[in-house]
């Protein structure tokens, strides 16, 4: 079992070369700004504070590390995007170390993409997902805040998003998720623990 309730945190980098050493596998959370990335970790550690959470938009401007038990496996919590009052030239330079994270980073797995469930599929979000599966890696989208409408709207809302990512079965996945009711939890984790426990973790050579 991955040890979810046991992580950390480490440290908050400005770029890649600050992150930990590149070994062993991590998952990195993506999402527009507000979207709920820092709720949805504090849900799946079962620790409230985790992931500092802010209803101020545009807050996580650095890449924020969780190691889970020593730093085989960790959580990346990715500065959020699509938040208007930032600067151009601070989003340009998040968008600069975004891109170079996901073209060099060996131990990435693979990403979670949250958006609320309200408002699913917004232009950036595609250029997101779409980035990410052209690099052949696999994403698991959040529904988040599910439990904000019903669940009839909540389940067509699913199916609309998977069937838009349809071409892409052996990379996409998709789920509804609400961090303030627990719902979706056990499928969240299945879906981490399985990119985690993946045949081709790499090994410190060292």
């Amino acid at each position: 079992m991955i040890p979810y309730a046991q992580a950390t945190f480490l440290k908050s980098s400005a770029r890649v070369d600050q992150l930990p050493k590149d070994i062993g596998a991590e998952v990195a959370f993506a999402g527009r700004s507000n979207a709920g990335k820092s709720s949805a970790i504090n849900c799946l550690t079962g620790i409230k504070q985790l992931a500092k959470v802010s209803k101020t938009p545009g807050r996580t401007r650095l890449m924020n590390c969780f190691i889970l038990n020593d730093e085989a496996y960790r959580l990346i919590d990715l500065p959020g995007y699509g938040y208007a009052k930032v600067s151009k030239a601070m989003q340009d330079e998040w968008q600069k170390h975004l891109a170079h994270y996901f073209d060099v980073r060996q131990s990435l797995r693979g990403l979670v993409v949250m958006m609320d469930i309200r408002h699913p599929l917004m232009p950036l979000d595609l250029s997101m997902v779409d980035w990410a599966l052209d690099r052949g890696l696999p994403i698991h989208v959040l529904l988040t805040k599910s439990d904000k409408i019903g669940r009839s709207k909540a389940q067509n809302t699913l199916a609309q998003v998977r069937k838009y990512y349809s071409a892409y079965p052996d990379l996409f996945s998709a789920q509804t998720f609400s961090s303030l009711k627990r719902q979706g939890l056990d499928e969240l984790m299945h879906v981490l623990s399985a990119w985690f426990q993946g045949p081709d973790v790499i090994e410190d050579e060292a």
